[in-house]
């Protein structure tokens, strides 16, 4: 089956599908989209105008979520949510944290500072944004270091969906030089681990 992913490469929510993709070894062709700009065509495949989007033959789908739910359906191996109801509901509820409360504390200043700025011709960041993005940065790290001292992967023993939606917003901020990685032992560990993946080295 023909699969292609329209994506843009600094966009967490592309980057968890990406991730995705490549833990299960799913073959896909990869278009870069301008969000911003929203293209006709684009806007057309999903009318908030986001990335991403996955077609898959005459299949349309949309937006992160239903799209890695869509891959967990269709390609089931390996299982990237679990394989029993409590780890299944506890990689779920992180996935949710990193995608609405990490994105409001931390991207919803960092990255618009830092990056939607200068895409949409902004000027320059505001400093005061950035400190307390910072500061938010770091708190969710301490979250994540207390979950990571106790269990292998952040939703507990095996590799899920919820280390891909944290990485997805990590490495954009490391990206950027900004996730102080030495004051977190149990963050950085996981990290490389995350790093040393197959599915890791195309981002």
């Amino acid at each position: 089956m023909e699969r292609v992913l329209h994506h843009f490469p600094l966009d967490p929510a592309s980057r968890q599908v990406r991730l995705a993709l490549g833990e299960k070894r799913l073959n896909f062709t990869d278009v870069q989209v301008r969000y911003w700009e929203r293209p006709p065509a684009f806007v057309a495949l999903n009318p908030s105008g986001l990335t991403p989007v996955l077609i898959e033959g005459a299949l349309v789908v949309a937006e992160s979520r239903a799209i890695l739910e869509h891959i967990e359906e269709s390609a089931p191996e390996p299982p990237l949510l679990g394989r029993d109801a409590g780890s299944r509901a506890e990689a779920r509820r992180l996935v949710q944290w990193f995608d609405r409360k990490f994105d409001f504390d931390v991207n919803a200043l960092m990255l618009h500072e830092k990056m939607e700025k200068r895409l949409l011709g902004m000027g320059a960041p505001d400093l005061s944004a950035l400190r307390r993005g910072r500061e938010a940065l770091r708190s969710h790290l301490v979250y994540m270091e207390g979950l990571l001292s106790a269990r292998d992967w952040l939703a507990g023993a095996r590799l899920s969906l919820a280390d891909f939606a944290a990485a997805a917003n990590l490495s954009v901020l490391d990206y950027f030089g900004d996730v102080p990685w030495r004051d977190f032992p149990s963050c950085k560990t996981w990290y490389m681990k995350l790093k040393s993946r197959p599915c890791f080295r195309p981002l």
